[in-house]
């Protein structure tokens, strides 16, 4: 007798093989194993993974993987069989791999990461009286799994087994196109009534896929899909699903358009994480749960150093990558609404649409479509928020006069947006920009800005305009800083090229001429009508001493704004700084303004 003490444990075990190998090999040996490997490392492996299973080991025509719940087990199995199912279509039959599939809960032994014992012995006789493509389990199994899946079972009777003493009863498992409720944990997909999709773009964040065996990545994607829900939870614009309904989903294969009718969403963001040697690989992907149709997608890398500031920096780019798109998709969405049929959320993504075009009737547009949102909505404070700042662009741009009697109406707009908007970011920062850049009250400007970007942090358009703000109060280093984070967060933004204006902007007042020309330049390639950019490259080439430049820039600018005189420049740039207004004037006057 030994002493050693063996390791036991209950577990789930499902066997497989492909039915007729032999037969495969021999009519297509290269084109059998080229077309195993595909579906392993395709559609087996990553299934297996995402219902938590770890493969003990392979064999030629088979594997066998063990489970911690027959229930994960069998959604394993089930989706594996219809894919392949899947794949196989337009195959012709000869040629088709299929699979053979049991499944046993029992006592196993453990050693040496292998497992032995009958757990493992009936789970592979099962398998043998298995059809091919199909999935026959334990007794213990179907009782562990009944009442947990909407999943209809056959009674096989009793069985007897090879090399297995007692004949056992077997279930066989549908895995026909009526059993797609097994993969939803029990949910019925046409008994579930669909939730009505609220106003505002809805958005759920399922549990990201731990693509490793390593287990430590499974509290990385668990944590990494938590973060990014709490970050576009402070999106005042967005209806997020909460942690907790999003995670019911978590091992299972879903269907993104039977997640949005369960959950009454109309976007879905899913993902996965993959650790590779000491680095880890993000994948997200949003779609849009209506139609299925995928709307981005992108990887994100790191090394595991600091595990933290890796899970910080992928909510980042995640959340910054897809806002943007959100906000883009839901503006196609509302333009193909019939103009009848608007109501107060669509008046406002159409005004978004046309403050993006930034051209002088665009402006003018936006305006009037925030104030039809508006009238509809009496304390709709994102809209008195872009009101406002339409009025500060308006301004900017030389398109009103100064003393003009839309100054009352800005300030009202910009008013009622403070006192809507007291937890709306949007709202905030866009009136603190006009309470800042039209009435020259900057202390204030910066206070509402603050509150806008502790209210979401990853919110750009707060850090966009926190750096006009802060440039205008002479704080030119951090200006800059704010406006590269709001690029940072928002790389493929609308306003992007207004944002490097307002960094050229910054450069240029803070005497980096060199920079600020470089700057402005690439902002006048973005957007050629960027009014800013155009007026920075004139200046800081002028005073870098580039007068060619300067005098091309400046052609720019007149054609832009050709009743620009070098008399209103302290009317449309409010620094607070004499010092400042004065090296602006010197440097147009060089470069060619009109007195």
């Amino acid at each position: 007798m030994t002493s050693e003490r063996v390791e036991r444990r209950l577990a789930a075990v499902l066997a497989a093989d492909i039915a007729g190998y032999s037969l495969l090999m021999g009519r297509d040996e290269e084109g059998t194993l080229s077309q195993l490997k595909a579906f392993r490392k395709t559609l087996i492996d990553p299934t297996i993974a995402a219902h938590r299973g770890r493969i003990v080991k392979t064999t030629g025509d088979g594997m066998l993987v063990e489970f911690a719940s027959a229930v994960d087990a069998a959604r394993c199995a089930v989706e594996v069989q219809r894919s392949v199912s899947d794949q196989n279509a337009g195959v012709p039959s000869n040629l088709r791999i299929q699979f053979r599939i049991g499944i046993h809960v029992g006592d196993i032994i453990f050693d040496d990461n292998d497992i032995f014992g009958d757990g493992v012995n009936i789970a592979a006789r099962l398998e043998g009286i298995a059809a091919p493509g199909g999935i026959c389990i334990s007794d213990d199994a179907q009782r562990q799994i009944r009442g947990k899946l909407d999943s209809p079972f056959e009674d096989m009777g009793p069985q007897n087994l090879k090399n297995i003493a007692e004949p056992m009863r077997a279930w066989r498992l549908s895995v026909g196109a009526d059993s797609s409720a097994y993969l939803s944990g029990g949910r019925s997909a046409e008994a579930a009534q669909p939730l009505a999709l609220p106003q505002k773009p809805s958005i759920a964040v399922l549990p990201f896929q731990n693509m490793s065996s390593d287990p430590e990545q499974e509290y990385f994607a668990d944590g990494t899909v938590e973060d990014i829900i709490t970050a576009l939870s402070r999106y005042h614009a967005l209806f997020v699903i909460a942690r907790n309904s999003s995670f019911t989903y978590k091992g299972q294969a879903v269907d993104v358009k039977r997640v949005g009718r369960e959950l009454g969403v109309r976007y879905v963001l899913e993902g996965s994480v993959r650790k590779i040697v000491d680095r880890v690989r993000v994948t997200g992907q949003l779609i849009d749960a209506s139609t299925g149709a995928h709307l981005w997608a992108d990887r994100f890398d790191g090394a595991l150093e600091d595990i933290f500031d890796l899970q910080d920096d992928i909510t980042l780019r995640v959340v910054g990558a897809i806002a943007p798109k959100l906000e883009h998709a839901e503006i196609v969405r509302a333009m193909r609404k019939p103009t009848e049929s608007l109501d107060a959320y669509d008046y406002y993504l159409r005004g978004m649409s046309n403050f993006h075009k930034a051209g002088r009737e665009d402006i003018s547009e936006a305006l009037r479509l925030f104030h039809k949102a508006i009238e509809l909505d009496e304390n709709f404070s994102s809209s008195y928020g872009m009101a406002s700042w339409c009025y500060a662009r308006r301004k900017m741009n030389g398109w009103t006069e100064e003393g003009s009697s839309e100054t009352g109406e800005a300030e009202r707009v910009a008013e009622r947006a403070v006192q809507c908007g007291d937890d709306d970011a949007v709202a905030l920062a866009a009136s603190g920009l006009a309470i800042g850049f039209i009435f020259s009250d900057f202390e204030r400007a910066a206070s509402l800005i603050d509150r806008a970007q502790v209210l979401n942090p990853n919110l750009a358009m707060a850090w966009h305009l926190s750096g006009w703000i802060r440039s205008f109060l002479g704080q030119q280093d951090l200006a800059v800083k704010h406006l590269e984070r709001a690029i940072r967060l928002s790389p493929v933004d609308p306003q992007r090229s207004g944002m490097m204006a307002a960094i050229a902007s910054a450069h240029f007042a803070a005497g980096r001429f060199s920079e600020a020309s470089s700057v402005a330049r690439t902002a006048m390639l973005e957007q050629p009508k960027n009014f800013i950019a155009c007026l920075v490259a004139a200046a800081a080439s002028a005073m870098d001493g580039n007068m060619e430049a300067a005098r091309g820039a400046m052609r720019r600018v007149l054609d832009l704004d050709p009743g620009l005189r070098l008399h209103s420049i302290g009317y449309r740039l409010p620094h607070k700084q004499p010092e400042i207004l004065a090296q602006w004037e010197d440097a147009l006057r060089k470069a060619g303004l009109p007195e």
